[in-house]
């Protein structure tokens, strides 16, 4: 089996831990750097000498070496060189989100599919240790239903100029949501602030509704003083914590909850009852997680089958996201997502975007958060 041939789009703050990761896989071979930054180029090319690099994106898509594009770009360049290179018939990986519209993220889905090529979304968190293990823990049933899923993103920045802090750091613990979870949610309500001289805001709370009584919230912050990566999801037998800091992961798995029975002689009296069991702490697979994402697109390529962050998933968490921006902006009202879901009228190209499209505003491209 021959190594997918990849061309890195996008070598910033983000684009180079992808760059690296590729031309560190066996299953992959990067023929092209891409960036409209020459100081991006010069940094790649100074860690890999042999690497061809170019300030224009056009080069990528005609190149007929390139089989797949990484796109590590502004979000507002996701859906036009996703398109470009699925016309272009190159199979596409684009850093979170997706894109900017669930109708977006459609029309690429359907353009892959016309294509006969694999679209997927970086989703890295999928792909860590700790989220693998608590996949299992669910899947297994080993903490019972699921009760709730609490999470808390939260630093001192990186404050973007192009999305606010739900669009940049939601998608992660969305994500994460919708992979352990494996529900459709029914409703989402958001509130979000504002406090920099910026139009986008830098505070947001999310919460979400499922059917039953499956609910989940979601704290980020790009203004606190310490660096918060926790995520605590709630069975009706046992509970888990999982807290990322620095460079290490760990998932702590809680013998705790509370019971609740009917007294027989008094049929209106509910006892309360405490569990108070062991705390378990798993040995998780300490694989890199951007690593094992890269692998997932190449091999996925190879075998040619649906990758596990595919666009659908992309899709999911758009629509998550479109729907909590609509309660912002309505403050705090609760969108249910049947109405959101509905059907929407599907692009079958961008406007101004034709099958010969040969540049644009976007024909160079930005490095992303450099």
């Amino acid at each position: 089996m021959s190594n997918v041939r990849v061309a890195v789009v996008g070598c910033g703050y983000w684009g180079q831990n992808l760059l690296r990761n590729f031309c560190e896989l066996e299953e992959a071979e990067v023929v092209m750097a891409c960036d409209f930054d020459s100081r991006a180029l010069v940094r790649a090319k100074r860690r890999y000498p042999t690497l061809e690099v170019s300030q224009n994106y056009k080069d990528v898509l005609a190149d007929p070496r390139v089989e797949a594009v990484v796109l590590a770009t502004p979000v507002s360049t996701h859906y036009s060189f996703a398109y470009q290179a699925l016309h272009a018939r190159k199979h596409v990986l684009v850093e979170k989100p997706l894109a900017q519209s669930s109708r977006e993220v459609q029309d690429l889905i359907q353009l892959a599919e016309r294509m006969g090529k694999t679209l997927m979304v970086d989703h890295t968190f999928l792909y860590t240790g700790a989220v693998r293990r608590m996949k299992q823990l669910v899947d297994s049933g080993e903490i019972g239903d699921l009760l709730y899923f609490d999470s808390v993103r939260i630093s001192l920045g990186l404050v973007q100029s192009d999305i606010n802090v739900l669009w940049d750091l939601g998608p992660h613990d969305l994500s994460i949501m919708d992979y352990l979870c494996n529900r459709e949610p029914m409703s989402v309500s958001a509130t979000g602030v504002n406090h920099l001289e910026t139009p986008y805001q830098n505070i947001a709370y999310v919460t979400i509704q499922f059917a039953g009584n499956l609910i989940a919230h979601f704290h980020l912050n790009w203004l606190a003083p310490v660096k918060v990566r926790r995520t605590l999801v709630g069975g009706s037998k046992k509970l888990f914590v999982y807290v990322a800091i620095a460079h290490s992961e760990k998932v702590r798995v809680y013998d705790k909850g509370i019971t609740q029975n009917h007294d027989p002689e008094r049929r209106e009296r509910m006892l309360t009852g405490y569990r108070n069991g062991d705390m378990l702490a798993p040995n998780l697979e300490g694989t890199e997680a951007l690593r094992l994402m890269a692998r997932e697109f190449v091999n996925s390529i190879a075998e040619k089958r649906a990758p596990l962050s595919d666009g659908h998933a992309g899709l999911r968490i758009v629509r998550l996201l479109e729907a909590a921006q609509a309660s912002i902006e309505q403050n705090g009202r609760v969108i249910y997502l049947k109405e959101e879901t509905q059907q929407r009228p599907v692009l079958s190209t961008l406007p101004g975007l034709t099958a010969n499209y040969s540049g644009g505003p976007h024909a160079g491209v930005l490095s992303d958060r450099s």
